[in-house]
């Protein structure tokens, strides 16, 4: 429990802290924070890192509040499911997430108007049950 909640909380905090002061300082910019579908809904056996990842919402969803008003952009995706790689291939039903459209997601939170911000969006494969 200890070693999620170091990685996944304190370490975003870490990265937040420094990536903030920067980003301030110029006036601007996008710090975008990965999550999982375990920083939204508790499953079993999963509670070191379902703590680990609630509290990195917590932490972009208070960084959002924080730093919005001086230009900085703060963002949280949750990815709710599996990855598409060369050892997890797709068996052709669009099961797994795949990278590249992730990674245009990402894009496009990074690319939002300052008028139509969002702090947080969820990545998901079109079979999944709700």
């Amino acid at each position: 429990m200890q070693k999620s909640l170091q990685v996944c909380a304190f370490g975003g905090f870490l990265a937040v802290r420094e990536a903030a002061r920067r980003m301030l300082a110029a006036g601007h910019g996008t710090i975008l924070l990965t999550g999982a579908s375990a920083g939204v809904k508790g499953y079993a056996q999963s509670a070191p890192f379902a703590m680990g990842k609630f509290a990195l919402r917590g932490l972009a969803q208070s960084a959002a509040r924080e730093l919005h008003p001086q230009g900085v952009h703060v963002g949280h995706i949750v990815i709710d499911g599996g990855i598409r790689s060369t050892l997890h291939p797709d068996s052709g039903q669009d099961s797994l997430l795949d990278p590249d459209a992730i990674a245009a997601s990402y894009l496009q939170l990074i690319r939002q108007p300052r008028n139509a911000w969002s702090w947080e969006i969820e990545i998901r494969p079109w079979v999944e049950k709700f």
